[in-house]
């Protein structure tokens, strides 16, 4: 949309919008919004729960949300001006609140650990790392009962921590939160003649790419009754390489992740594969019998999943840590700097007598809106007390691991990161909640001790503090975009609040169907990494894990490692040198040291496909990659709802396609003929 105005008040879009009223919160929240955000949240938590359980890594789903949400309601609209039906026009601010109300349905796939701190509690999990720790106190099964009730207690504290800082973040500091900011601007243009046509082809685009990816997932299902069968399993560099996990998939989740992860991320994420897969673990392979014992399975800890599990874990807590100690030296400074400490304490209804500097059409209109429906402070600050001491007292009891005090420990701290988070978010879209997580459970672990279930008393405490700080940094960020689309603050916070409720309700729903498959099948296909290492954290900060050989000294050297590449990319940023940006993502790296090769393969493959795109048409590429990565993403994660019920009930593909090298088909004729009886 190109922005029109006084040329006095510089570009300007929200003139385009200034005939049309702005409706009260009351009707920004409908009932046809409520219906579509349902239908919407259910479809892609179970594309986010297939996410959580394959790869573990996430990728933001705003965009989806915003323009599936305008498609559905505006084929709604269309249907009832065709029946010739009276009805609301559909406005942005309703498109604000699906989109908003879908992603607090859909990201609690992950802030509510179903892939990660959750799973890392059942025994399925705690027997394939084999610690030694997987009775007593220190597993705990997850039940859908328990679990909806868990997260009704925990999940919506998170939303009224972030409240009275609203005004703080989004006026006075006007923090960028780039995914919220980049959704409003997506809203906004889908609401203008030029901006719909742009969308119905959007959509179009989304949903022919959804088919594409599912029927293509089925395809391949025919072909997979057997181990290592099936065009998944296609050696395209050859059988040795094969045989170490590098070859080409073709997993439209993987591919449409990494369309959407920067080249950075992808490129890691093989050189990590190529590190470990290809030199780290047949080296530590070749030692079985002399640094671990020969007889324990690959899976358990003791043996080489140890090296690969702690490897990783390390190097993720040597970046998490370089992290938050710059970003907290960063906001010291800006704290400083800009006298920010002493001005927040100030009461919020004074924000409008602040000084500001003279504010363009667009930032008057937007403020105006955006204060005119207040939030009071006093409620959010009672209604956190008031939460967090109700869960004080009933978590106890749902967990006997953890006792009152370790819960209110949790919530006594739970607001300090949550603003920290929130301010990384806003200033460089950069979310440590995954850190604090890992922080978070050696702490509260050591704490209670492993003989009085510190495994499971440290993850609950996480999933406690996940919820408050990831919960509050998404929030805020669609508080971004209701600031842009002049939607009203309540809007938004209603809209969290059902899609909340949703997601509380949904979630432990579609995670019971997955459970039941990654508890029955020893699938490559649901590998759930982060589950092993949160509980490898968890066993380690509770003191009972017994290492195997050198497995702390290789350990402390990617630890190392980790913090000297953290250095040299900040200091080659600083710097502005040229390599900057080739400096590897040392999380990227470490996550590939747990999923097989194939996955950072698929993932280069969506970025060479956006690197060719671009190069032939960058703006097409800049509207309909996003768009066509979703639509993978979404068509493979549908399939693997009827994946995981075909499992669960032993329904098996009719045929098994499996590549042998020249020798071992030589064999496989010899006995064939073997068994032919003589004519």
């Amino acid at each position: 949309m190109e922005p029109v105005g006084d040329p006095r008040d510089g570009p300007s879009t929200e003139r385009a919008f200034e005939g049309q009223p702005v409706p009260p919160w009351t009707e920004q929240v409908t009932l046809r919004a409520v219906v579509a955000s349902v239908a919407l949240g259910v479809a892609l938590s179970g594309v986010m729960m297939n996410l959580v359980f394959t790869s573990g890594i996430i990728p933001s789903l705003n965009i989806s949300a915003g323009l599936l949400g305008f498609f559905l309601l505006k084929a709604w609209t269309r249907l009832l001006d065709q029946l010739g039906s009276p009805r609301r026009p559909f406005t942005r601010q309703e498109n604000a609140v699906v989109q908003t109300c879908v992603v607090a349905c859909a990201s609690m796939t992950y802030s509510g650990g179903f892939g990660s701190y959750l799973l890392a509690m059942d025994r399925k999990t705690a027997d394939k790392t084999s610690t030694g720790d997987a009775s007593g106190g220190n597993v705990s099964e997850p039940v859908f009962g328990r679990m909806m009730a868990f997260f009704f207690l925990v999940s919506f504290v998170g939303l009224l921590a972030i409240v009275p800082m609203r005004k703080t973040m989004i006026i006075r500091h006007r923090l960028t939160f780039p995914s919220g900011a980049a959704t409003a601007h997506l809203i906004n243009s889908f609401h203008t003649p030029h901006g719909a046509r742009q969308a119905k082809r959007q959509v179009s685009l989304v949903l022919r790419s959804s088919v594409a990816s599912f029927f293509w997932s089925v395809f391949q299902w025919f072909y997979t009754g057997g181990p290592n069968c099936g065009f998944t399993s296609f050696p395209t560099f050859g059988l040795s390489a094969f045989n170490r996990g590098f070859y080409v998939n073709l997993n439209g989740t993987y591919i449409g992740v990494g369309m959407i992860s920067p080249h950075l991320i992808n490129l890691s994420m093989l050189v990590g594969s190529i590190v470990s897969w290809g030199i780290m673990w047949p080296y530590i392979r070749s030692k079985r019998g002399s640094w671990y014992d020969s007889d324990l399975q690959e899976t358990s800890l003791k043996s080489l999943t140890g090296y690969k599990v702690f490897c990783a874990i390390a190097m993720i807590l040597g970046d998490g840590i370089f992290q938050l100690v710059v970003i907290s030296l960063r906001t010291i400074h800006t704290l400083r700097h800009h006298q920010i400490a002493a001005e927040t304490i100030r009461s919020f209804s004074d924000i409008d007598a602040m000084p500001r500097p003279v504010m363009s059409f667009d930032d008057r209109r937007r403020t105006q809106v955006f204060l005119r429906e207040h939030i009071p402070s006093t409620f959010a600050i009672g209604g956190y007390v008031v939460l967090a001491t109700v869960s004080t007292v009933a978590i106890p009891h749902m967990y006997g691991q953890v006792r009152y005090y370790h819960v209110a420990a949790a919530y006594a701290f739970a607001p300090v990161l949550a603003f920290c988070n929130a301010y990384g978010t806003g200033v460089a879209e950069t979310n440590f909640s995954a850190q604090y997580n890992k922080l978070v459970i050696l702490l509260f672990a050591s704490w209670i001790g492993i003989k009085k279930g510190g495994v499971v008393g440290s993850l609950v405490i996480c999933g406690i503090v996940s919820s408050i700080v990831s919960t509050a940094s998404d929030f805020m960020s669609d508080f971004k975009t209701g600031y842009l689309t002049l939607t009203s603050p309540r809007a938004t916070l209603m809209s969290q609040v059902i899609g909340t409720a949703l997601g509380c309700v949904v979630n432990p729903a579609i995670f019971t169907v997955f459970h039941h498959f990654y508890e029955m099948t020893p699938s490559k296909a649901y590998q759930a990494p982060m589950a092993k290492i949160y509980r490898g954290i968890a066993v380690l900060g509770a003191g009972g894990l017994d290492l195997p050989k050198h497995c702390l000294a290789i350990s402390a050297g990617f630890f190392a490692l980790a913090l000297a590449v953290c250095a040299l990319r900040e200091v080659a940023s600083h710097a502005k040198w040229r390599a900057a940006s080739y400096i590897p993502s040392v999380t990227g790296m470490a996550v590939s040291f747990l999923l097989v090769p194939a996955a950072s393969i698929d993932m280069c493959v969506g970025s060479l496909i956006v690197f060719l795109w671009n190069r032939q048409d960058k703006l097409g590429s800049q509207v309909f990659a996003p768009v066509l990565a979703s639509g993978l993403i979404c068509g493979d994660g549908l399939f693997s709802i009827p994946y995981a019920l075909l499992s669960r009930y032993d329904i098996m593909p009719p045929i098994c396609i499996r590549f042998l090298g020249r020798e071992q088909n030589d064999k496989l004729d010899a006995f064939l003929a073997s068994r032919t009886p003589a004519a």
